[in-house]
């Protein structure tokens, strides 16, 4: 049976074009134009993951709110942002409201879709037994690659697939600089290099809010980053 997807987009146009390319991919694609309309079909029946724009129609941060009231039915929906706002304000506030990724609308269908794609592969690999589990260990740090988490001296760090992607490039080769398109191929992402270095930012970000004394990542001028050995 197809995976049931919700798409929360004011624009319909746009709204359309998603609708149409996911359904390709195999899915169950439902549209909304509105926080209040997704929300009166989402007490019905909850879809199995959902995109969200911020702003919607008269409410600019619509989306914000629509994630937040869905973090608090269920710890696990998949949620991605899909959205033209893409400043470092926007990014943190939509993923500190439990957001599992931050895209911008300049992303391709397939791109979209291998994240779609990714978030599902982690949904089922945490319900699943451990046993299968592929684990990367340095020092503090655990990755399981299944179910796509990281922690760090035994505390989960908060990351999204594409943090989690990244973060996976460097540790499988440490000491090996990996160059931003490196980063983008494994992550499944085309952006531009100022985009690469705040998800860098970001992953620090995180990991530093666990250990203060946190450095394993190096950025190597003009090159990449590289994971400590």
């Amino acid at each position: 049976m197809a995976r049931a997807i919700a798409i929360v987009e004011d624009e319909p146009s746009i709204r359309a074009n998603y609708v149409e390319a996911l359904s390709r991919f195999g899915y169950d694609v439902h549209g909304f134009a509105s926080r209040g309309e997704a929300s009166g079909a989402f007490a019905n029946r909850m879809p199995e993951l959902v995109i969200i724009d911020i702003g919607l129609g008269d409410e600019p941060e619509g989306g914000f709110d629509l994630c937040r009231e869905l973090r608090a039915k269920s710890a696990t929906l998949p949620i991605i942002f899909l959205t033209a706002r893409d400043s470092d304000f926007d990014v943190i506030s939509g993923l500190r409201l439990g957001a599992d990724d931050y895209l911008s609308k300049d992303i391709s269908f397939h791109q979209l879709a291998a994240r779609i794609g990714a978030l599902f592969r982690r949904a089922e690999s945490q319900r699943a037994p451990a046993a299968t589990e592929t684990v990367v260990e340095h020092g503090p740090l655990k990755l399981e690659a299944e179910r796509m988490r990281v922690t760090w001296n035994g505390t989960e760090v908060p990351l999204t697939v594409t943090e989690f992607w990244m973060v996976h490039t460097l540790v499988r080769f440490p000491g090996h600089v990996k160059n931003r398109d490196q980063l983008m191929r494994d992550a499944e992402l085309v952006v531009d290099d100022a985009t690469i270095t705040s998800h860098i930012k970001r992953i620090r970000k995180k990991f530093l809010a666990i250990d203060p004394a946190f450095d394993a990542i190096e950025t190597v001028h003009g090159v990449g980053y590289r994971w400590r050995p």
